[in-house]
């Protein structure tokens, strides 16, 4: 069976676990400059290039990534959240995102297949791709609203090269995530689909938007609805959302999702609302038992967290959904599904 069929294999027997969040767990350890950059002959101060730690401290990568599949985690996302050459420019470090893609991925994939030789069973390593810090659909100049910092080509040639280097390292799944744009989506959903054709095999996405307000749109303007009939056409194996805010407050939006989506339905909210100085401080118990209410009211099919998640936290959330039976997928509505920031369907 391949991955995505034993994904779904699994997870209509159970709500599955996936990990929490590598910033909280890297900014934990207090890492200095010197940490991040490992001798490395760049220019710009590397604080804050999480991705890096892939190949200048990848035991510390390994480390946050083992204590997740402590945890209970079954799906293990790369740290390859800004291992884009876009983000990477930042840091003067674009010259190394295949290295952090490979080394991301190897090192998941190693500890996927410890976990599971231990006790047979499955875990399934997710390459993480990230929205980048650039929009296609706004321009950043509010005196020129045609303006765009890149084209759709240039951001799906970028995904292009993390993905191949993901998949060398043995990923099952891409995975986009924190959609904030959805035709940075699309571009990526391009350049997996690509990356597919020239493999000749599988290579199936799991897709998760993120909401920039309580009205429940992206930054693009779509309703989860509308964003899932934007981007249903590439047939992820898993729809869902991550981010936004904490669980509480996603509840009606994964609802309305849930209710649409005709595949597996994934969410992974941050540990609450910031405070002041932008930390999370909703404790592991409290996160959980609000992703409880969602299994009791059958509205997901994989859980896990996004900012301020620990280990702790995923293991709460693993301890509480275990006797929560996963959401039912609903049959394909008939009609023809469109999208503009609202979603219209045209009945048969």
């Amino acid at each position: 069976m391949s991955a995505s069929q034993t994904l779904r294999a699994e997870a209509a027997k159970r709500i599955l676990i996936k990990d929490g969040a590598y910033g909280t767990s890297i900014q934990n350890r207090k890492l200095q400059s010197a940490d991040y950059c490992g001798g490395l002959d760049l220019l710009k101060d590397q604080r804050g290039n999480n991705d890096l730690l892939n190949i200048t401290k990848p035991e510390v990568v390994r480390s946050i990534c083992e204590s997740f599949a402590d945890a209970g985690a079954e799906i293990l996302a790369t740290n390859t959240f800004n291992a884009n050459s876009i983000s990477q420019a930042d840091y003067g470090a674009e010259g190394l995102v295949g290295r952090i893609n490979r080394s991301a991925a190897e090192l998941t994939r190693a500890v996927a297949d410890s976990y599971s030789a231990k006790d047979g069973r499955t875990r399934w390593v997710a390459g993480a791709l990230g929205p980048t810090n650039k929009t296609l659909s706004l321009s950043p100049d509010v005196n020129d609203p045609a303006f765009r910092e890149v084209d759709f080509d240039q951001v799906k040639s970028v995904y292009r090269e993390q993905i191949d280097a993901l998949v060398e390292g043995g990923v099952d799944f891409v995975l986009i995530e924190t959609i904030f744009d959805t035709l940075n989506a699309k571009a990526a959903i391009m350049a997996t689909l690509e990356a597919e054709q020239a493999l000749g095999r599988e290579l199936p996405l799991m897709i998760s938007m993120t909401l920039t307000d309580l009205s429940g749109r992206n930054l693009s303007g779509h309703t989860v609805e509308a964003f899932w009939a934007s981007v249903r056409h590439a047939r992820p194996v898993t729809v869902g959302l991550n981010c936004s805010f904490g669980a509480a407050q996603l509840r009606p939006h994964l609802s309305a999702l849930a209710g649409s989506a005709d595949t597996l339905v994934m969410a992974y909210p941050n540990a609450g609302l910031p405070n002041e100085l932008g930390e999370y401080d909703e404790a592991a118990e409290q996160t959980a038992a609000q992703v409880r209410e969602w299994g009791d009211n059958g509205l997901v099919n994989i859980v896990g967290g996004c900012c301020g998640t620990t280990p702790s936290h995923i293991a709460a959330i693993a301890g509480t959904v275990r006797d929560c039976t996963p959401r039912v997928v609903p049959a394909p509505r008939p009609g023809t599904l469109l999208a503009g920031l609202e979603p219209m369907l045209i009945a048969a």
